[in-house]
């Protein structure tokens, strides 16, 4: 049985109170999709384990995970509306001490159904292990697949500032004019966003755990206000906190309880407009010059 947490939030004094739900299924993902209608989901966002024995996880042979991943996703492209997008965030799979790229081995799954790859998103990071036989790894991957040619990309939700905000053209008819959208530029598809790690704001006791605005930007962007979010691995509950943070219901499954309940807490102190996050566009805190 499903535990349903509604959700109603004031935006500001001048709106009218806005109801919004999350649903919580404790249990695996296979048994709630396959009670959630089909098309029905405007965008799936999750990041499922990468199968290298963390608490929640069970470290399976590389095949047999894959199979299971390949369950998953054919099942989650069944519950996705014709103009929704599916975002997958992976690492690697490491073993004696060789990494598999998971976004490689997996992108198969996904282009069999007929999705179509937007962006292969490079999330970096300042912190994380430090290797000592490799590179230490400071980004992992976001696969953002549609299903059809038609789908919802809001642009301007996601915007960052100009890196010249008053640049105007230089010549020709339009001399003079600014030569950049006013309401800020495209990001590109590397996103510089702090891993959530001790001293991080969002901190809790998962260990691996989503930061807020990284998920904002894939609500604010490919969803509209109303539609329902999707995480079949919720973890800590951060997707279902960046849909209700801009007028989205989400839907989500979890199999450990403690993370459940730490998901349930982290959604009340939202409710009560109490829960902390790092602001999406806050800039990266760099070392003082001391030269």
């Amino acid at each position: 049985m499903s535990k349903v947490l509604e959700v109603r939030m004031l935006k500001s004094k001048k709106e009218k109170s806005e109801r919004l739900e999350s649903t919580i299924y404790p249990g695996d993902c296979l048994d709630f999709l396959e009670k959630i209608p089909d098309e029905s989901i405007k965008l799936i966002v999750t990041s499922p384990p990468y199968n290298i024995g963390k608490e929640y996880e069970k470290k399976r042979q590389l095949q047999e995970y894959l199979k299971i991943q390949d369950r998953v996703i054919s099942e989650c492209v069944k519950k996705l509306k014709p103009d929704g997008s599916i975002c997958w965030q992976v690492g690697n799979f490491v073993q004696n001490g060789a990494i598999t790229p998971l976004d490689i081995v997996l992108y198969p799954m996904f282009t069999k159904h007929g999705l179509h790859l937007r962006n292969r998103i490079a999330w970096t990071f300042g912190h994380g292990l430090h290797c000592s036989k490799r590179l230490s790894g400071r980004y992992e991957v976001i696969l953002w697949f549609t299903k059809s040619d038609k789908y919802t990309f809001n642009l301007d939700p996601i915007r960052v500032p100009q890196k010249y905000p008053n640049k105007t053209y230089y010549f020709g008819s339009r001399k003079g004019q600014l030569s950049c959208n006013p309401l800020g530029k495209n990001p590109s598809d590397v996103w510089d966003i702090p891993n959530v790690k001790y001293k991080h704001i969002e901190k809790t006791e998962h260990p691996a755990q989503f930061p807020v605005a990284l998920v904002e930007r894939l609500v604010l962007s490919l969803t509209n206000k109303g539609d329902t979010v999707f995480d079949p691995y919720m973890g800590s509950g951060t997707t279902a906190i960046a849909a209700l943070m801009h007028g989205r219901n989400s839907l989500g499954s979890e199999k450990e309880p403690k993370y459940i309940d730490i998901m349930c807490e982290r959604l009340n102190l939202l409710c009560q407009n109490k829960l902390r996050t790092r602001p999406m566009n806050k800039p990266i805190a760099k070392p003082s010059d001391l030269s």
